[in-house]
């Protein structure tokens, strides 16, 4: 068995409800596959000496989880006074409308067709609901409307899907964006360096401990692929699936078609910055 401290970014181990940190709780959502891992993680999130609490992704429309997650926050003393989306896809945020309705909050999301209520999110909002602090972070890429969200006080931040628990994110092409992706990676990075953050509390997989390492991992496969796809491009694979069958090749084959979103992201990216033909002149 690998030693956990020698992976990247340190994952704490099994993925289990409870508390993560002195201000997080995890409430994982029985929906495991290939794509979400162990399932959704659910985050409970408040002050421990206050009586509300902020949810951070319901998760999927699975009315046992939901309940579950209103129970976890009952069981602590709290009412759940606010309900944010880290982003659109359905196993983070179909469930919100439902959430909303069984516990009166109002649901905050970048994208508008999911808020519930008059408030979205935007970078550099600053959260503040019974003492808790949150700091939205823009980090488009995986999605357009991807935010995470700082935690000072527990030198944390909540990633959704742009930095998972184990192995690495999809950039889901076209609407996510790898030069976005990038970039919003290097916030991440700055966050470790400038403000502390060491603690990653992510969308799915397990708590990692060391948010630095895990950034600078995800930056290197990044790197490290696009220069994978540059080069069968050199070679002659000149379509998607050509590419993905030679870079993702000791790839689980059930992963492929989400693998074929990042390379296309990659493709344009490279055509972008002229490295492969077909980019501006």
């Amino acid at each position: 068995m690998t030693d956990a401290a020698a992976l990247p970014g340190q994952p704490r181990g099994t993925v289990v409800s409870g508390p993560a940190t002195a201000r997080a709780i995890n409430v994982l959502a029985p929906n495991p596959s290939a794509m979400t891992l162990d399932g959704t993680n659910t985050w409970l999130v408040s002050e421990p000496d206050s009586d509300l609490a902020v949810v951070i992704d319901p998760g999927p429309l699975d009315e046992a989880h939901l309940r579950a997650v209103i129970a976890t926050a009952e069981q602590a003393g709290k009412r759940i006074a606010l309900t944010l989306l880290t982003h659109g896809h359905p196993d983070h945020a179909e469930g919100a409308g439902r959430f909303a309705e069984l516990t009166g909050t109002k649901v905050r999301a970048l994208d508008p067709a999911l808020r519930l209520g008059d408030e979205g999110l935007a970078a550099g909002n600053v959260i503040r609901t019974g003492g808790l602090e949150l700091r939205v972070v823009a980090t488009p890429g995986h999605t357009s409307d991807s935010l995470c969200f700082h935690l000072p006080a527990d030198r944390a931040v909540l990633t959704g899907d742009t930095i998972l628990g184990r192995g690495t994110t999809v950039v889901a092409h076209p609407d996510g964006r790898l030069g976005d992706y990038l970039d919003s990676l290097r916030r991440l990075r700055s966050l470790t360096v400038d403000d502390g953050v060491h603690t990653v509390l992510p969308g799915h997989g397990p708590v990692l401990e060391d948010a630095q390492g895990a950034v600078e991992y995800y930056l290197a496969h990044r790197a490290h692929r696009l220069a994978q796809v540059e080069t069968a491009v050199d070679d002659g694979l000149v379509t998607p699936e050509a590419v993905v069958a030679h870079v993702y090749a000791d790839v689980d084959r059930s992963l492929w078609p989400a693998a074929e979103w990042s390379v296309r992201a990659q493709l344009e990216y490279l055509r972008d910055h002229g490295l492969i033909p077909g980019g501006p002149e």
